[in-house]
């Protein structure tokens, strides 16, 4: 069974080891590197801050007792729209439907916000994330986002309409 942990900023060193081990097992899907967040960028008020954006919801997806994926919903600066980022399913959560479960959750969080749109931010190449949000109801916006830490690719942005 799948169960939500919401996550506040004393919860930062589960959030930690998560989002360390997504970094190094699935750099490539991610504007972070991990090298970004070891050494003096691994520092608890960092760590803590981030769970502390303001109107953010922050999630572990827990397998049998185990963390095994991420997720975050944020405020943008467009009305009635929100994101979801740092999404992340660890190798024993894939395929127990754990993706599925963590945008749901988001998405129910962004509704109860007010949002009208969820929108994310994909590279073009991760092809099972791909599937994943199509899945879940987003499309592509035809928009390219910020360019990834390779310098060549860029992420494409999806979004999703909650009205309705």
């Amino acid at each position: 069974m799948i169960e939500t942990r919401v996550l506040g900023e004393g919860d930062w060193k589960m959030w930690r080891e998560l989002r360390l081990a997504a970094l190094a097992e699935a750099g490539y899907a991610f504007g972070s590197q991990l090298a970004d967040w070891q050494g003096d960028g691994d520092r608890e008020e960092r760590w803590r801050s981030r769970l502390a954006i303001p109107g953010s919801y922050n999630i572990l997806a827990m397998l049998d007792g185990q963390a095994v994926g991420m997720a975050s919903g944020v405020p943008t600066d467009h009305d009635a729209v929100v994101e979801l980022i740092s999404m992340y399913v660890a190798p024993a959560g894939r395929g127990h439907g754990v993706g599925d479960h963590l945008v749901r959750a988001v998405e129910q969080w962004a509704r109860l916000a007010g949002a009208r749109t969820l929108r994310l931010a994909v590279v073009e190449d991760n092809k099972n994330a791909w599937a994943l949000y199509q899945r879940n109801g987003f499309r592509d916006t035809g928009e390219l986002g910020d360019l990834m830490p390779d310098g060549v690719r860029r992420e494409h942005l999806m979004a999703k309409s909650l009205v309705g």
